[in-house]
């Protein structure tokens, strides 16, 4: 079984922490595009930066006009600029919290629009009352509060509202709602924000004034290899870091667990006196750590040897010790943590002292790495075990760790709730497998697992178990990394859905009982396979049956012309063929405008066809306006799942035979 890992749920302090630093970093991450713009107009445009320093070294002694103005130093006649203009400090005052704000109400309310827009005017209001303080921390309490309590508001008059009203309640709602937490915002979490963050911002001047920056490293990168390093980078240090680069151009705080330096020194080490598969697969992990900025890569080597976590302290410590002694920093975070990041969030000032700071904190972690290593009688080291662990400290599978452990198929090591069968458009093939699947698991006494059908391009990596056709797995996994993944090639008689339920049994436990009357009997509604839609003694190809189906539709009435090259379109993408000798041919998504209704054709040829290498004798051309054809697609699994009724098809005389299996019943 084709699968990737997810680790078991975990419980305490570590996991909460954990948590609660991912939903952190889920507001600030999708804005990091905001953030580099920033940090590259404040690089080139304020008047230390790139552009005048090129300027005054050239000899140049006229205007800078606009760079001036963007940079709010200077207007264009050369007279002073009012504190609060050009566009730097607009940025990071308004439009860089109202983002984070905005996405965090949006998170809080099911990724609802609605959510994200409270959150911001609830953003705003903590921004007015923070008197210029970049208000970061406020916007990721007021964002989230905001997309939460609307969410809670909402599902009190939810279904209530009569009919005509519901833009009205709606905009008013969030208006009224919006307004009162932007008071709030301003009376309150600003005020609060501006203490809290002078608080923090004297902390760290203390730990400054007496050298002692250096020693949050002995924290910082224990942290990270426990994946505990969300909390603190988005929580605390890119909030503080943007408040003091805000006022003096830089910061160092965005280099104190953003530096690649200790995890570039470890895997030389590593590669140049590991042994086994480590020392093979640490050159590969430099370029990913080292220039794609993803440090999670070498997270396994030190959990393989743990001793080496002394490699990365000292390393990270003599890396902020030499940004200390240049008085280096970034203007804004380098996400990810790649040297090209790094170097592009640098100012002109600390271009030398950053660059001194990687090389130190490699050159250290590697000599550390180096000694430790070389005295090592341990072997090996079981990196593979330790790329487990390191998933495990993470609480889901890595998207580049596979490089170390193999590739070998696992199974999840904690329960599986949610089975998710995907496939290209979700309409067709995916909503027929799944009706399959979910009367087996629901049989097998699993009632409290889902199982829905989704489109590929809709998935998102909250399920447990996802489900494709073969040459489809690929894409599926780059949607869903930390789910378990199965590979199918037959839909309706699939052994994989037997190995499925017994997935289930071994990280579920025994089934809940026996599902009650798991499906009911079914067929088809008769008003949607029309007796002129139904043909009994077909012959030709693929591409022949493909056209027949759909030709059958668009006399129905069902579609227009187009939706046919859409259904031969969708057939070269990924087959139809579902098994037990049927394939059901249907267009792609962007098709569905040419549906007039739902209702499906029915083609059969006796001598059968070859439908890429398998035998179809059933072809069921599938129009599907909307959601309602899901239900019509089950019971289409339900037939051709029981043996007796695809035999009543196969020894069908008439159009009458047929309806008399697949249209007798009303859909439930």
């Amino acid at each position: 079984m084709a699968s990737t890992t997810e680790a078991a749920p975990r419980g305490g302090a570590r996991l909460h922490v954990q948590r609660f630093g991912t939903f952190l970093s889920n507001m600030v991450l999708p804005n990091i595009g905001a953030f580099i713009a920033w940090g590259l107009i404040t690089a080139l445009f304020i008047q230390t930066g790139w552009i005048k320093l090129i300027g005054d070294a050239l000899g140049y002694e006229g205007g800078y006009g606009f760079v001036s103005q963007l940079g709010a130093w200077a207007n264009a006649d050369g007279t002073p600029m009012h504190e609060g203009t050009g566009i730097v400090s607009p940025m990071i005052t308004y439009l860089l919290p109202l983002l984070i704000g905005y996405t965090g109400g949006r998170m809080m309310y099911n990724d609802s629009l609605r959510g994200g827009v409270v959150g911001a005017i609830a953003t705003m209001g903590a921004i007015a009352g923070a008197s210029g303080t970049p208000m970061f921390l406020g916007a990721m309490i007021m964002g989230p509060l905001g997309g939460w309590s609307m969410r809670k508001l909402d599902a009190l008059w939810s279904h209530k509202i009569r009919p005509g009203f519901e833009m009205l309640v709606n905009n008013f709602s969030a208006g009224i709602w919006g307004g009162f937490l932007a008071v709030i915002g301003f009376v309150i979490a600003g005020p609060f924000v501006s203490a809290f963050s002078t608080a923090a911002g004297n902390v760290v001047d203390f730990l400054v004034e007496r050298n002692l920056l250096p020693l949050t490293s002995i924290f910082i990168e224990p942290a990270k290899i426990l994946f505990l390093n969300n909390a603190i980078n988005q929580g605390i240090l890119t909030p503080l870091g943007t408040n003091e680069a805000a006022s003096t151009g830089q910061s160092i705080l965005f280099l104190l667990e953003a530096n690649p330096g200790p995890g570039l020194g470890l895997l030389i080490a590593f590669a140049l006196f590991g042994r086994g598969a480590a020392k093979a697969s640490a050159p590969g992990a430099i370029l990913i750590q080292f220039v794609g900025g993803i440090h999670e890569i070498y997270f396994p080597y030190v959990l393989a040897k743990p001793k080496l976590v002394a490699a990365v302290i000292l390393g990270g410590m003599a890396g902020v010790a030499t940004n200390l002694a240049f008085g280096s920093g970034l203007r804004s975070p380098a996400s990810p943590g790649s040297i090209i990041a790094v170097w592009a969030s640098s100012p002109p000032s600390s271009l030398l002292g950053v660059t001194a700071s990687v090389v130190v904190a490699a050159g250290v972690s590697f000599l550390v790495a180096a000694f430790l290593l070389k005295i090592d009688k341990s072997g090996d080291g079981d990196l593979s075990a330790a790329t487990a662990q390191m998933e495990a400290n993470k609480g889901k599978k890595s998207s580049v760790s596979g490089m170390l452990g193999g590739s070998g198929a696992g199974a999840p090591s904690g329960p599986i709730h949610s089975i998710v069968f995907a496939c290209d458009a979700g309409m067709g093939s995916s909503a027929m497998g799944a009706s399959v699947l979910r009367k087996k698991v629901h049989g097998a006494g699993f009632t409290d697992v889902t199982v829905v059908n989704k489109a590929i391009s809709n998935l998102t990596d909250d399920a447990g178990l996802v489900v494709t056709h073969q040459d489809l797995t690929a894409r599926a996994r780059q949607k869903t990394p930390s789910a378990t993944h199965v590979s199918v090639e037959n839909f309706m008689a699939s052994p994989r859905y037997d190995e499925i339920v017994e997935l289930l049994q071994q990280q579920n436990g025994a089934g809940a009982g026996t599902a009650a009357a798991a499906t009911s009997a079914g067929g088809v509604d008769s008003g949607l396979l029309a007796r002129e839609s139904i043909v009994l003694d077909a012959s030709g190809d693929k591409s022949a049956a493909i056209e027949q189906a759909g030709q059958l539709l668009v006399a129905a009435g069902a579609v227009d012309a187009s939706y046919v090259r859409a259904m031969h379109e969708r057939e070269t993408s990924v087959s139809t063929y579902m098994g037990n000798l049927l394939a059901i041919p249907h267009g792609t998504n962007e098709a569905k405008p040419s549906i007039k209704r739902t209702a499906i054709s029915f083609v059969r040829f006796p001598q059968g066809v070859d439908w890429n290498g398998k035998q179809v004798e059933f072809v069921i051309g599938i129009a599907g306006a909307g959601d309602d054809h899901l239900k019509l697609l089950g019971r289409i699994a339900e037939v051709f799942t029981d043996d007796a009724q695809v035999a009543q098809l196969s020894a069908a005389r008439t159009q009458d035979d047929v309806l008399a299996v697949l249209g007798a019943m009303q859909p439930a």
